[in-house]
């Protein structure tokens, strides 16, 4: 779990401002963001104030058709260029935004138009489906010592400027073990990493921190909290160090042990969105699913919308055998992602279109997620073509049923 900013309530006028800057610059999706967000902050402060809030409500109408022309002029380059499934998604966002009655005739027609070519375009390209081959001559290995330098450089480059000074500073030893532990090779990492310490000078350093991941996946569950105690010691603002012992524990069973750490948080630390994802982790660890969705309700209902709480609220909801609730959940972190052009994390397209395809929901959106997770993850590409596959049976097509079957099948026996 990584460290989180942390969160904080502002005024409806904050998120105005930021939202008049975003649509000044032509960044229409963000603004209207900004503005919901000045909106749902005006409803808790000052729900009287009709006045402010016709005035938001018309910035977030505009900023709407702004931007559904803006997805318009984009799904028309992107079919232009022969990327339908890109484009559909665009039309989509544009039909939902608009209220302009002929901006939405245009949309129709040109997702009719669109539909018409992706089918043409199934039907003709599929049969053919290249399966990567993995008897392919593999690729000289770079020279080890000057890819270690630049792996290592990449790494610490993500941390912390005090922190990256740090582990620069230590014994070669430590960037052998470092590089080992980001491979997955835990019991390299912790070989190399014990001989860090030993080598090292100071008695209390981040060595221990990392020494102490590797222990708690290598199972040495004792080890890696007596280093991480030993750590928070030497620095007790440090969140990852929170962060491993709470991992440990939840290992270990040891809940009410997170609890009482996490109470012992210091500063901003324990305000900090991080802790609360850490609270309702340990409630969802300890099987208190009804606790723990109700913990992520109220945390998104009180702060802003955060990607890492809706995930952690989905889980919840399947936990709970809630699949419709979290369908709706991923559905959400989907829709803001597309709303703010990120690309859409696979796991997520995976989550929203499983549970979709569990509750018998074969719709064109899903069938065209399962293709394009089979783009972005071949080796499970077998079973997205299998689902498909049932998808068209659904449907009443029984030729296009068979034909992905047959290369569900053709990827099975590659495999």
């Amino acid at each position: 779990m990584g460290i989180l900013s942390l969160f904080s309530k502002k005024d409806p006028e904050d998120y105005e401002r930021r939202g008049d800057a975003f649509s000044e610059s032509g960044a229409h999706a963000k603004a209207i963001v900004e503005y919901e967000q000045a909106l749902a902050r005006l409803e808790k402060t000052s729900p009287w104030d009709d006045g402010y809030r016709n005035s938001l409500q018309e910035k977030i109408n505009a900023g709407r058709e702004k931007l559904a022309l803006a997805h318009e002029k984009t799904a028309a380059e992107l079919t232009e260029a022969g990327h339908l499934d890109d484009a559909r998604q665009y039309i989509e966002l544009a039909q939902e935004l608009t209220r302009n009655p002929e901006l939405k005739s245009s949309l129709d027609q040109h997702l009719q138009a669109l539909e018409a070519q992706a089918n043409k375009a199934v039907q003709t390209t599929l049969p053919n489906f290249e399966i990567p081959s993995h008897d392919d001559p593999p690729q000289a290995e770079p020279d080890r010592p000057e890819q270690d330098d630049e792996d290592f450089a990449a790494l610490v480059g993500t941390l912390p400027e005090d922190v990256q000074e740090s582990y620069r500073s230590y014994p070669e030893a430590f960037k052998t073990g470092y590089l080992a532990l980001n491979r997955g090779d835990f019991e390299q990492a912790a070989k190399y990493l014990s001989q860090a310490m030993q080598e090292h000078e100071e008695p209390q350093s981040y060595i221990q921190l990392e020494l102490a991941t590797a222990c708690l996946n290598l199972g040495q569950y004792d080890e890696a909290g007596r280093l991480a105690e030993s750590f928070i010691k030497f620095r007790p603002d440090a969140l990852p160090a929170y962060q491993l012992l709470c991992e440990i524990f939840w290992e270990t069973k040891a809940f009410d042990r997170a609890e009482t750490l996490l109470a012992s948080l210091p500063g901003e630390l324990a305000e900090s969105g991080a802790a609360y994802l850490l609270h309702g982790e340990t409630l969802y660890q300890a099987g208190k699913y009804a606790e723990a969705k109700d913990f992520y309700r109220n945390f998104l209902k009180k702060y802003d919308w955060h990607e890492g709480v809706a995930r952690s609220l989905a889980k919840t909801h399947e936990a709970l055998g809630e699949r419709t609730n979290a369908r709706y959940v991923y559905g959400e972190i989907m829709n803001q992602c597309r709303s703010c052009h990120a690309r859409l994390d696979p796991e997520i397209k995976q989550k929203f279109a499983d549970l979709s395809f569990a509750s018998g929901l074969n719709t064109t959106e899903v069938l065209e997620l399962y293709l394009s997770l089979a783009r972005d993850i071949p080796d499970n590409a077998a079973d997205y073509y299998r689902k498909i596959s049932k998808i068209y049976a659904a449907r009443g097509n029984d030729a296009e049923s068979r034909r992905f079957e047959l290369i569900a099948e053709k990827y099975e026996n590659k495999e």
